[in-house]
Parts: C-alpha cells; sequence; structure tokens
C-alpha cells in the first residue's frame, strides 16, 4: 500500500507544478496588462497599502508637479514655432503690401501704358494669393509640430504612463523630419527670391543718393543718372517711358509707395530668413527625438527578450 500512496502523492505534486507553469504568451499577456492597463490602478492601491502599513504616504507637491510639467515642455519646439510665426507673419504681411506698393510705382512712374505691365500685374495678384495659402499651411504646420514635440518630448522622458513608443507614432515623426527638410530647402530658396527685389530698390535708392551728392559736384550733370527698369524684366523693351532720369528719378525716391514699398520689402526678406532659422531648429529638434524613440524602440524589444 506504501508505494501505491507514494506514487499518487508524486502525481499529485506533478500536476500542481504543471499548473503553475505559465506559457510564453500568457506571460507577455500579464506583462503588458500589468504595465499599460493596470498601472493607474496598482498606484492607488499602494497608497492604502502604505497607510494601512504605517509609512508615511508621499503626496507630490505644487511645486514638484510644476516641476514635472515643465520638464515636458519642448522648449526647441516652442522657440522654433515663435519665430516661423514671427516670421511667415512679417514675410507675408509686408510681402503683400510691397508688392501692392510696387505695382503703383510702376503704373505711376514706369509704364503708363496698362497693357505692358498686365502680366506682371497677374503674376503679384497670384503671388498675393500664394501669401494667403503660405500663411494658413505654416500656422497649422507650426501647431502640429509644436503638438508633436510634446508628445515626442514626453514619449522621451516617459514622464506619462500613457506616452509610450510606438511603430505609428515613429513613422509620423520619420514623416515630419522628411517633410521639414523638404521644406527647409524650399525657403531657402523663397529667401533667396525675397532678397530680389531689395537689390532691385536698393540700385534706385543708391542712384538717388547719387544724384543729392551731385549738388556739390557741377562737373556731373544729374540727367545722366538713369535707371532703366526694363533691364531687369519685369516689363518689356517697348514699355514706355521704361526708365527715369535726374529729377524725375529724385523724385520717386521722395514719394511714399517707394519708400514704403523699399523698407517693407527688407523686413519681408528679414522674415522669410527667420523662417529659414526656425524650420532649421525643428530639423534638429525631430531628428533628435525621432533618433531616440528608435534607440529607445531598439531598447525594449531587446528587453522583451
Amino acid at each position: 500500500m506504501k508505494p501505491v500512496m507514494e506514487t499518487a502523492a508524486e502525481e499529485t505534486t506533478e500536476q500542481s507544478q504543471e499548473k503553475k507553469v505559465m506559457t510564453r504568451p500568457e506571460l507577455e499577456i500579464g506583462r503588458y496588462h500589468w504595465t499599460y492597463g493596470s498601472s493607474k490602478a496598482q498606484q492607488s492601491r499602494r497608497e492604502p497599502a502604505a497607510a494601512e502599513a504605517g509609512g508615511p504616504v508621499r503626496i507630490q507637491g505644487c511645486f514638484e508637479c510644476c516641476i514635472k510639467c515643465l520638464g515636458g515642455v519642448p522648449y526647441a519646439s516652442l522657440v522654433a514655432t515663435i519665430l516661423c510665426f514671427s516670421g511667415v507673419a512679417l514675410f507675408c504681411g509686408c510681402g503683400h503690401v510691397a508688392l501692392t506698393g510696387t505695382v503703383t510705382l510702376l503704373e505711376q512712374h514706369f509704364s503708363s501704358n496698362a497693357g505692358d505691365h498686365a502680366l506682371l500685374s497677374e503674376v503679384i495678384q497670384l503671388m498675393q494669393y500664394v501669401i494667403y495659402g503660405i500663411a494658413s499651411f505654416f500656422f497649422l504646420y507650426g501647431i502640429i509640430l509644436l503638438a508633436e514635440g510634446f508628445y515626442t518630448t514626453s514619449a522621451v522622458k516617459e514622464l506619462h504612463s500613457e506616452f509610450k513608443t510606438t511603430a505609428c507614432g515613429r513613422c509620423i515623426s520619420g514623416m515630419f523630419v522628411f517633410l521639414t527638410y523638404v521644406l527647409g530647402v524650399a525657403w531657402l530658396g523663397v529667401f533667396g527670391f525675397s532678397a530680389v527685389p531689395v537689390f532691385m530698390f536698393y540700385n534706385i535708392w543708391s542712384s538717388c543718393e547719387v544724384i543729392k551728392s551731385l549738388q556739390t559736384n557741377v562737373t556731373t550733370s544729374a540727367d545722366q543718372i538713369c535707371v532703366d527698369i526694363r533691364q531687369y524684366g519685369i516689363i518689356p523693351w517697348n514699355a514706355v517711358p521704361g526708365r527715369a532720369c535726374g529729377a524725375t528719378l529724385e523724385n520717386i525716391c521722395n514719394t511714399n509707395e517707394f519708400y514704403m514699398s523699399y523698407h517693407l520689402f527688407i523686413v519681408a526678406c528679414a522674415g522669410a530668413g527667420a523662417t529659414v532659422i526656425a524650420l532649421l531648429i525643428y530639423m534638429m529638434a525631430t531628428t533628435y527625438n525621432y533618433a531616440v524613440l528608435k534607440f529607445k524602440s531598439r531598447e525594449d524589444c531587446c528587453t522583451k527578450f
């Protein structure tokens, strides 16, 4: 009877051990629910347990909460967003008004026939509509990049248990990196293009300064100094008069349209430069966040296995 009882006891112990052994999928499912699903429940259970044990319950103060919230602020993306909004606003607003003043200046002093500058007027009107689109697009794009910066910063620093790195989040971050690089290259072209009217107005202004300085030099006549707008290609060669010389050129420089357009083009060019700098900061921030998220995802995969 004794051997029979020993064998029965061994069989029951083996069955109980088989029941205790969990498979690999069950372990992974349990780990997932413990990490993501019941984190808040576990935290809520820890405080009553500590209170029952007689230990001190640690409650975060206002200062600690503020420091934790400030730690999740993407300062680079925030600075880039402010700089981007300022640059785009200066470029679009000043550029729109400067283009309108340029058309008025051409109609009054360089092209008396409306058919000669009809194409230029249509191009300028189209550029003004493009400016509206640029302002709307970058307003939305800046907000999206700022939100993406908040998400990636919280995921990188693991401030909240809900913010975890996922494949979808990494793909979105990579898409923003690529799109920001493309926009940065495009805005380099916009910055170079915005310098062209500044160069043209600077040539006119410098010619007017030479005319003013001729008052002390009687050997050269002011009528010999001219500015021909037709050589820039913005109006055809058969446009009348097409150029201004001497006192006429000096009067053009003294008009309000010339003064405002010249300085507004300078401010618009500076705004385009500020936007390029903002996009460069966006590039560095998004590239860094994407690299860290990708590294953390590999690290998580290695810890699983």
